[in-house]
Parts: C-alpha cells; sequence; structure tokens
C-alpha cells in the first residue's frame, strides 16, 4: 500500500499535477525504457515490448489530477473567495481542513455560523460561492500575497490502514495512477505498453485527448476510482458498485460506450484467474475512455476502476482487496492480449 499512500498524500489539483508527477517519476524511472512529458503536462512512460515488429501499441491511462478549489478574490478581511475545480458536493465542505498553494498553507472553508442564520436559510445548502477559505491572514493584501490569484487548494487529510480497508484523500485517480506504477514495475509485455499518467481529467478529459493523438495508440484501458454507493438505503435501488465485489467494469457511462470486445476479453480472463468483478451502473460519471473512443476514427477502450465510497471526498474508502484484484486483472489482460482480441 505504500505506492498507494505517498500518491494519495501528494497535491495534484487539475492543472497543477507537478507534485504527483514528481513522485510518479521516482518511483518509475528505473522500469521503463523511455520517459516524456508534454505542454499540458502529461507523463508518458513506455515500456518497450518482447515481441516482433508487428506488435501492437497499448496505451493504459490514469489521470493524477483530483478535485479541489482555485483562489478567485479577497475580502477585505483577510479571507480568499474561492471556485470549485472539478466536481465538489457543496453539504460537504464546510469547516473541513484545507492545504493552500505549493506551501501548503493550513486553512478551513468557512461561512455564516450556524447561530446567525435565520428561517430556510438553516435548511439549505450552502454554496461555495458563499464560502471563503480562512488562512489566518487579517487583510486583503497579506492573504493576496500568501495565495495569489489561481492558487489551487486542496482537502487536507492523509492515507489510513483500515485494516482490510483503506482510507484516503484523491483516491479518484491517485488509486489508478498506483496501479499503473505497479504495472511499470513489473516485466514486459509483448507489446509496447504506454502509461499516461494524464492531467486535467476532472475538468473535461482534456490529457486524454491529448495523449490520445501523441500516443496513437491500438488500444486503450482506463483505470478510475469509482463510485461506491452500497450503504443501506430506504429504497430499493442497485448500488453502482460495491466494496469487496472486486474490480468494476462499465458498458457505458456519460463519456462512452466502451468496447464490447474489451469487456468480454476482461471478464474471460477474470474467470481465469479466478479474480471477481463486477459492472457498473450503466450512464453514471465518465472516465478519460471518452477521450480514446472519440479519437482518431475511435481507438477501442475499456475502463477498470476500484470503487470508492466518499468520491470526491476529503477522505474515500476503498477496499484493499478490490485494489490488488484490479492490478492482477490488468497485468493478466495485458499478458493474453493479442490483435485476436479485436477482431471482429
Amino acid at each position: 500500500m505504500e505506492i498507494l499512500k505517498q500518491l494519495s498524500e501528494a497535491i495534484g489539483v487539475s492543472g497543477a499535477e507537478q507534485d504527483v508527477r514528481r513522485k510518479i517519476l521516482e518511483l518509475i524511472e528505473p522500469h521503463v525504457d523511455e520517459i516524456a512529458t508534454d505542454t499540458m503536462g502529461n507523463l508518458f512512460a513506455t515500456k518497450r515490448g518482447t515481441g516482433g515488429d508487428d506488435r501492437m501499441t497499448v496505451l493504459v491511462d490514469a489521470h493524477m489530477d483530483e478535485v479541489g478549489m482555485m483562489v478567485t478574490g479577497y475580502t477585505g478581511d483577510g479571507m480568499l473567495k474561492v471556485k470549485a475545480v472539478g466536481g465538489l458536493d457543496n453539504r460537504i465542505l464546510l469547516g473541513k481542513r484545507v492545504l493552500v498553494g505549493d506551501d501548503r498553507l493550513p486553512g478551513v472553508i468557512g461561512a455564516k455560523p450556524v447561530h446567525l442564520l435565520n428561517g430556510d436559510q438553516r435548511s439549505r445548502v450552502v454554496e461555495i460561492d458563499a464560502m471563503q477559505v480562512d488562512i489566518g491572514a487579517s487583510k486583503k493584501e497579506e492573504a493576496r500575497r500568501k495565495a495569489p490569484l489561481g492558487t489551487r487548494i486542496a482537502f487536507d487529510s492523509s492515507f489510513m490502514d483500515l485494516g482490510e480497508r483503506m482510507r484516503g484523500r484523491a483516491f479518484d485517480d491517485r488509486i489508478g495512477c498506483a496501479i499503473l506504477v505497479h504495472i511499470l514495475q513489473g516485466e514486459p509485455y509483448p507489446f509496447d505498453l504506454v502509461g499516461a499518467f494524464v492531467v486535467q481529467e476532472e475538468i473535461g478529459l482534456r490529457g486524454a485527448q491529448v495523449a490520445a493523438h501523441r500516443v496513437k495508440p491500438d488500444v486503450a484501458f482506463v483505470l478510475e476510482g469509482t463510485i461506491a454507493d452500497d450503504l443501506p438505503k430506504e429504497d430499493d435501488e442497485s448500488p453502482t458498485t460495491e466494496l469487496d465485489k472486486g474490480p468494476a467494469l462499465s458498458p457505458m457511462d456519460r463519456s462512452v460506450i466502451y468496447d464490447r470486445r474489451l469487456n468480454r476479453f476482461l471478464v474471460q480472463v477474470a474467470e481465469e484467474l479466478g479474480i471477481p468483478v463486477q459492472f457498473k451502473q450503466p450512464g453514471i460519471g465518465g472516465t478519460d475512455g471518452g477521450a480514446y473512443a472519440a479519437s482518431l476514427g475511435g481507438i477501442p477502450a475499456a475502463a477498470i476502476s476500484v470503487p470508492c465510497r466518499y468520491i470526491h471526498s476529503p477522505a474515500a474508502i476503498a477496499s484493499k482487496q478490490d485494489y490488488q484484484n484490479a492490478i492482477r486483472l490488468l497485468d493478466g489482460a495485458l499478458r493474453r492480449l493479442d490483435r485476436s482480441v479485436l477482431a471482429r
């Protein structure tokens, strides 16, 4: 779990992923044949294959960025005005500790005290535009000096081993990054494997769009942390995914309809290896798979996701077993993958 711990505790709000990229580089550099970055900040790690000249190029994607906030202004008494970067739930923000900027200045998300609310104000969710981040500054100029406009803000929480489960921040998608690091640290595959650690997924799959055109892969696998909505409910409705039921595959989400050939292949590999898998409820969320499937005439894409409770919050909870099985499933699939899988 050490790799996931390191990556979970790194900070990389969309557009400012450099801390995550540095840590990934340290972990993979001795194990790959070529490393490159682009102007957006995507990191490409190529592991040369053992096959002949007609081998495929396979891309495995994991996004480095996480949801957070950005400084957009200041109040006269030194508070930071903020906007969301990515999908944040206003209900969970108030009172949370945060880290501001590269220096990780401690702060707290605040708003008007509950004692001063009246009428329906008490029952309404406070919007992020009405929240402020307190970094201990007392004047506007002090706040501006400590946190210039555009400074990113991330949740302040740490990784914790919970026995069969684990808790951490930014599991979407550091859990995918950690799986990809494990794959790149392993033995080579018959084809050239490109690990694409991409940026800005949370604000529109932007890094993956660039990665698709740079790598031009024959096939793409996308690694994600996904929603686990498996707690008891009043209504009789299926959970999106469940902890301890294995890595999740997906027929479709808001970004893409995944390649049926690849999903069938992944199920066959899981059965061979005795790995439990589940299918994510269709139509929910989105991944970089949408960027690959819509690029270069359509790159066949499939997603392997690890279910996470409380995703996009200061602390998600995931199953160690699901995480380890996702590594086993991807490695087993890559060991067996050839052009016949993509035959119509």
